[in-house]
This record gives structure tokens, C-alpha cells and sequence, in this order.
């Protein structure tokens, strides 16, 4: 059938079709929180560092600040949307019902790039912390990441029960190593290293490149938060989406803001203090190092830091093989990417094809030279598809209070369309903050641009008559039908 206005057209698909692609059900609510924090925690340990080169100490704050506004506004209202449309798409499904499917289509396509390359700025950061644990070389650092690689899609396509439990446990593991972290370096703290990146003349040392440095800095504040948005995509295995998505998705925020600030203040604020940190692949290996010396000490607890980093990775990997899944399902994607093992329930073909995406990347940027630091450009190409499907969902939530205000809403953001107007504000600021940052990042940036428009180009020339009846794409249609026919 054809969709009248909307450009697309629907196929008829075999009876098995959606047999072959079943998720099973099992995470609660702590299951849950453990996904949306693990999902994040590495930005504790990497990454979030290159913003004190970028702003100072100072003007990687107040971007910290402005950067927590956003996703408060932002993950409050993903909990409506995904309590009212508990389905594995997400932010696809989100958009599907708001603006149609070319709406759902660019928002998916811009989540599908910030989550191919999230894992693959962690495994960089894997790889940095054991590169200077175990001495190895940085052109052994590929290597590094393929075996992450291989053993967390293994373990995500395993079965989501395996997937759950262990994220459950790192998670516990890598906040524990935050605690010992943040409790050791608080004798050591001085706001002297915080305060030390050397000003440009005129400016001062708690802006040392300036207001402008606050704009710069804004992209790598988000990586304290980057990836906290994808909890909807468990909804299909939650056993109750409604009433627990809303709950780990607000429970692991919380969690995420204390863990950002104390972070922020007790790395930057201890030797060799921000201006070493602003280019370092493992800032807390460093301040484990001023806290407990150079030793075997320190490197063994720098292990255990890497902790952070997998939980981080493993979480992101559940995170694009079901948004893969979820949109190969409905013909968005080549639908053969959406088949899940016969017995396991995974999307393994997505997780291991979404894996590929991500080293190829990694090691095409490895492979330009050191003049191209690897971790820094991966994540502003995350962050520029991040910031696109943040605004594009938060327009989604504005448009469903207008679009379809009788639909149930188990839950209801405190703050309404102000919180998501002021979220999809700062979201398009970020957007044009990564085009005023380094040379280097506007190139790769221009690049990512390039990805995301080949994808619009793929779905305008074929995928948009190959759809197909997902679950989000018949929830949407029955939605605007009973409207229409009010």
C-alpha cells in the first residue's frame, strides 16, 4: 500500500517475517539504570578532558552547566515519549509519529551515527589506558580495539540476560573506582591546577581562550552525557517499558550529573592539572598516578579504571544493534540486517555489521597520523549526530503535545515543551559550536555531514518504497488515522 503525501510505500513481507526478528523480554528497572549509566560512565574517564584545551577550566564548566540544563530538558521528555511509544526505535519511533517517515528517517539516521561512532571513541580510549598500562606502542593501539571489539559483541550477542547481568556489574565496578577516585584526590586538590592552561593575551586564567572558549568547550561536556538517551531502544526487552523506562532513565541522569561535576573538579584540580589533561587518552590514570605514585600500585588501579570505559563501550554496543535492528526491521536499512539468533533473541547481524562501521573509522583516522588525535575527532563526529537527533527529537515531543495530545502518557514531563524548547535551543548551539572549534575537527565534522547526507540519499532514491509494517510505522499510522478522523 502507498501512503498518500508522505513519498513512501509499504511492502508486503512473508508470514515469518517478524518471527525471525523477536527481542526478548528481561531487564527492570535497575537493569535499566545500569544500561543508561554504563552507557555513559567512560565519559568520566576519557574524553571529557580535551574541553579543558578547549575552554580552560572554566569554560569547560559553565559549558558543563549549560550542557545539564539541555539534558534535563531532554531526558525528562524522552520519558514521556517512551512511556507513550514503547517501542525498540527510539528516537525513530519518536519522530515517526510526530513528522512522518522522511521525520523518522533523518532522526534515525543521525542517532545511528552518534551510536556506530560512540564505541569507537571508547575503544580509542581503551586502548590509551592499556597502550600506557602495558607499555605497548600506539600503532599497537588497532589492535586494542579489535579485540574489544570481538569480546563485547560477543558478549552482546550471547543473549540479553548475559548482556543485563554484566552490565549491571560493570557498571557497579566503574562507579566504585569514581568513588575511590574522588574520595583519595580530594587531600590533593588545588584550584591553582585547575587554573592552569596558559591564558591567550588579554584573557585571564579562568577563561583562557576567552567566551569563545565556552562555545568550544560545549561539545565535550556532552560526552559526561552522551548516550544516556538511548534507553528507549531496550523497550522491546523491558518487562514493563511504561512504568521503568522513565524511572532508570531519571534515576541514571541523577547519577550522571553528580558523577560530571565531581569529575570535572577533582581531575582538573589535582596534578599535573588542566593543561596536561586537555590532551591526555587516560586523565584518570594520570590522577591515579599523583595520588598513589607511578608504581605497580597505580597501574593496577588504572586497570580497574578501564572498567569505566567497557561499561561505557558494552552499553553503546546493546545501544546500535537494536537502533540497527529497529530500523532494518522496517526497511529504513537492508532488512537483513534485523534477523536475530534462533535461539539467542540478539540482533547479532546489526551488532557485528555495526561493529565494522566503527573500527573502520577509528583506524581510517589512526592511519592519517598523529597530527589527527584520534579519540577527539571520533567524538565530535558522535557529537555532531548526537546534537542533530537531540533537537529532531525534542521537535518530535513539541509536535506530538500538538499533533496527538489524546495519546496515553503513563508518565508527563514537569516541564512540558518550555524544557524541550530550551533543550532543542542549546542542542543547535552545540551544532554550530563544532564548526568554530580546530580546523582539524571542522574537517572531520564536513565529513560526518557528507555520511549523513549519502544516507538521506539511500532512503530518497531506494529504501522509501521498500518499507515495511514494523511496529513503530503501524503505531503511527493508527495514531494520525484516528485523529483524522476526528
Amino acid at each position: 500500500m502507498k501512503k498518500k503525501g508522505q513519498g513512501v510505500e509499504y511492502v508486503r513481507v512473508a508470514d515469518h517475517y517478524f518471527s525471525e526478528r523477536g527481542l526478548r523480554r528481561y531487564a527492570g528497572v535497575w537493569s535499566l539504570w545500569a544500561l543508561g549509566v554504563g552507557a555513559v560512565i567512560s565519559g568520566d574517564f576519557f574524553g571529557w578532558n580535551f574541553g579543558l584545551a578547549s575552554g580552560g577550566f572554566g569554560g569547560l564548566l559553565i559549558a558543563t552547566v549549560i550542557i545539564t540544563v539541555m539534558y534535563a530538558g531532554l531526558c525528562f521528555s524522552i520519558a514521556e515519549m517512551a512511556a507513550a511509544l514503547p517501542h525498540t526505535g527510539g528516537a525513530y519511533s519518536f519522530a515517526r509519529s510526530a513528522m512522518g517517515p522522511w521525520g523518522a528517517y533523518i532522526t534515525g539516521l543521525a542517532e545511528n551515527m552518534e551510536y556506530i561512532l560512540t564505541p569507537a571513541v571508547i575503544v580509542v580510549g581503551i586502548g590509551g589506558y592499556l597502550g600506557a598500562i602495558f607499555g605497548t606502542p600506539p600503532t599497537a593501539e588497532p589492535l586494542w580495539w579489535l579485540a574489544a571489539y570481538a569480546v563485547f559483541v560477543g558478549l552482546n550477542v550471547a543473549g540479553v540476560e548475559t548482556t543485563f547481568r554484566f552490565t549491571v556489574l560493570i557498571t557497579a565496578l566503574a562507579l566504585g573506582v569514581l568513588l575511590v577516585f574522588w574520595v583519595t584526590a580530594i587531600p590533593h586538590f588545588d584550584i591553582e591546577l585547575a587554573l592552569n592552561v596558559e591564558p591567550e593575551p588579554g584573557q585571564s586564567r579562568w577563561l583562557p581562550h576567552g567566551p569563545a572558549g565556552i562555545l568550544s568547550a560545549l561539545p565535550f561536556a556532552i560526552w559526561f552525557f552522551l548516550a544516556i538517551e538511548q534507553l528507549p531502544l531496550a523497550a522491546e526487552e523491558a518487562h514493563a517499558p511504561a512504568r521503568d523506562l522513565p524511572r532508570g532513565l531519571l534515576y541514571g541522569l541523577l547519577t550522571l550529573v553528580v558523577a560530571a561535576f565531581l569529575t570535572l573538579f577533582l581531575n582538573a584540580g589535582i596534578a599535573p592539572g588542566s593543561q596536561f589533561l586537555g590532551s591526555s587518552a587516560e586523565p584518570l590514570f594520570e590522577g591515579f598516578k599523583t595520588i598513589f605514585g607511578a608504581g605497580l600500585g597505580a597501574k593496577l588501579l588504572a586497570l580497574v579504571a578501564v572498567t569505566g570505559l567497557v561499561a561505557s563501550f558494552h552499553s553503546i554496543i546493546f545501544a546500535y544493534g537494536r537502533q540497527i535492528f529497529s530500523l532494518s526491521r522496517a526497511g529504513y536499512f537492508p532488512r537483513w540486517l534485523s534477523r536475530t539468533h534462533s535461539r539467542r533473541r540478539t540482533p547479532h547481524i546489526a551488532l557485528l555489521v555495526g561493529a565494522l562501521l566503527g573500527y573502520v573509522v577509528a583506524y581510517g583516522i589512526h592511519a592519517l597520523g598523529p597530527e589527527h588525535p584520534v579519540g577527539a575527532v571520533l567524538l565530535n563526529m558522535a557529537v555532531f549526530g548526537a546534537v542533530i537527533a537531540y533537537a529532531l527529537q525534542m521537535l518530535s515531543y513539541i509536535l506530538l503535545r500538538i499533533r496527538l495530545p489524546d495519546i496515553e502518557r503513563p508518565y508527563r514531563s514537569p516541564l512540558g515543551v518550555p524544557g524541550a524548547v530550551v533543550a532543542l535551543l542549546i542542542a543547535l548551539v552545540t551544532l554550530v559550536a563544532l564548526f568554530v572549534t580546530d580546523p582539524i575537527y571542522q574537517k572531520v565534522v564536513i565529513g560526518a555531514a557528507v555520511w549523513y547526507g549519502l544516507g538521506l540519499l539511500w532512503f530518497a532514491i531506494y529504501a522509501r518504497s521498500k518499507l515495511v509494517l514494523a511496529p513503530e510505522e503501524t503505531f503511527a499510522l493508527s495514531a494520525h488515522d484516528v485523529r483524522d478522523d476526528r
